[in-house]
Order: structure tokens, then sequence, then C-alpha cells
């Protein structure tokens, strides 16, 4: 009896966190179900279902009409909120290219100054080199909005106020991508390099046609999480951008109207599918990826 309780416990265990795991995950994924289901219903299904929003419940007093009805599949299937976001409202195109001509140079350049500064820290034998290393690494403890005023300080001083330069110069260096480059470095071995070198090889060769082939699933999985760190930004465009035709598409959401719910659950659809297809299209390079550069710990 006492062997078999012992040797059920692994899989009650299982049981347990699988489905605390389930519920994590179907608590995550329930507003998007939610907008993308709205985002199909008709204007006038959506304003029913939502148009108790704002009351007030009293239930001392007895009245518990305040509520939403939540609706996950639409009576009548419609694409006309997409149309209205697409066709009818041209600023939001216009955002999505301002979105992605400030996140590509941003991700572009970020990529290329944190692998040979990794390359650096990983493979590179000099005084100093990892006591250097966790000085830039202590940046990554500073809050992103206390170098806020400095970089507003800096772009004002530069005459950049107002242009996409006064976010995408600031936005190039990380010390997380850093990090994360150099860590997965970490795990290729030495040897290749004194290999290398034996050869002839310098060190452009080495980095360009053996470290870089090797570190393909790590780059991979720091281009999705910077994509999506700065496809989400929203502090950088509204203090360095006052014109709202430069503004990416981060800003969009929060100025449609009131009464526009379908169009905002369509937009807000829209918005999340360039992230969602880039996830898919490098999933088995980003889990790789973090597995492989050390990130879980």
């Amino acid at each position: 009896m006492g062997e078999r309780v012992v040797k059920g416990l692994p899989l009650f265990k299982k049981l347990v966190l699988s489905v605390i795991m389930g519920g994590l995950a179907a608590a995550m994924l329930f507003p998007i179900v939610v907008t993308f289901s709205n985002s199909f219903m008709t204007e006038t299904e959506i304003d029913y279902n939502y148009n108790l929003i704002g009351k007030m419940v009293n239930i001392a007093a007895g009245e518990k009409d305040g509520y939403i009805n939540l609706k996950l599949i639409p009576d009548w299937v419609s694409f006309g909120q997409y149309d209205e976001v697409l066709v009818h409202k041209p600023m939001f195109l216009h955002m999505f290219w301002n979105s992605v001509f400030i996140v590509v140079p941003i991700i572009v350049l970020q990529v290329m100054i944190a692998s040979l500064a990794a390359y650096a820290f990983a493979k590179l034998r000099f005084w100093g080199r990892d006591k250097l290393f966790v000085v830039y690494l202590m940046t990554m403890l500073m809050p992103f909005q206390v170098t806020l005023v400095p970089n507003y300080i800096i772009a004002d001083k530069l005459g950049l106020m107002n242009t996409t330069s006064a976010i995408i110069l600031p936005g190039i260096f990380s010390a997380f991508g850093v990090f994360m480059l150099r860590q997965f470095m970490m795990h290729i071995p030495y040897t290749y390099v004194e290999a290398a070198k034996i050869d002839g090889a310098g060190h452009a060769t080495i980095f360009y046609q053996i470290i870089v082939p090797l570190v393909k699933p790590g780059i991979a999985a720091l281009i999705v999480l910077l994509f999506v760190d700065n496809w989400n930004m929203v502090e950088q465009p509204l203090i360095f951008l006052e014109d709202t035709f430069k503004q990416p598409l981060s800003l969009y959401l929060s100025r449609i109207s009131e009464g526009a719910r379908g169009v905002a659950f369509a937009a807000s659809v829209l918005y999340m599918t360039p992230m969602v297809l880039l996830f898919l299209y490098a999933e088995s390079y980003f889990v790789e990826g973090v597995q492989l550069s050390g990130i879980k710990g």
C-alpha cells in the first residue's frame, strides 16, 4: 500500500501541475479569444452585449442588472469591422508602417551590436572582461523610465525631437541582448575558436563563419523578444513624437472612440497579427534559443 502511494505521488503531482498550468494558460488566452470572437460581431450585437458597461450595481438595494452579456460565438459573422479599419480608416495603415519603420531598424541594429559585443565578452580574452560585463549588466537593473529624462534632454539638444531617430538611436543599445547572446555563445566550445586561429582565421572570419551560424537560434529568440517589446512601445513615442502622423500603431487603439467597440476589437486583432505570425514562424528557434541561452537560470 505504501509503495503504491509513493509511486502514485509523481503522477498526482503531474496531474495537479497540468491542471494549474492549463488554468493559467486559459486565463491568459481568454482575453485574446474574446477579442478575436468579438471582432467578427456586428456593431449592433457588440452594443447589445456591452451596453451595460458603466452601470453601478447596488447589491444592497437588490439591483443586479449591471452585467456584461459576454459571448464567444457571434450570431452572424461579419467582416465589417475589418473593412472599416483597413479601408475607411487610412490612419491605421499609416501608423502600421510608422511602426515598421521604427521597429525594423531597432531590431537590425541592436542584433548587430549585441552579437558583436556578446562575442567580445564570450570569446575574447582581455583584462577586466568579466568585471566590465558585470558593470554593463548593471544597466539592466535601472528602470526604463529613469533613462527617459536624459534621453529627452539629449534628443532636444541634438534637434532630434519629433523625429523617429529620437526613438531608434537609444533603442539600438540594450544590455539584455548582449547578455542573452553572450550566454548562448558561452555554450560554444572555445576549441572551435582556437582551431580557426590555427588555420589563420581572424576574428571577423570566426565571428561570421563559425559563431553566427551556431547562434542562429539565440538570434531568432532575441528578434522575437525585441519585436514584441518595441512593437508595443508607448512611452517613447508619446514623449518624443508630438506629430500624430509620425506616431506608431501602438498609440492608435487609445484614439478609437467609445462608440466604435467593433472597430477597436478588429484593430486589436490586426495589431496582434504580426507578433503572432513572427512567433509561429520562429517558434522552434525561439524555444531552443531561450533554453540554451541560460535565461531560465
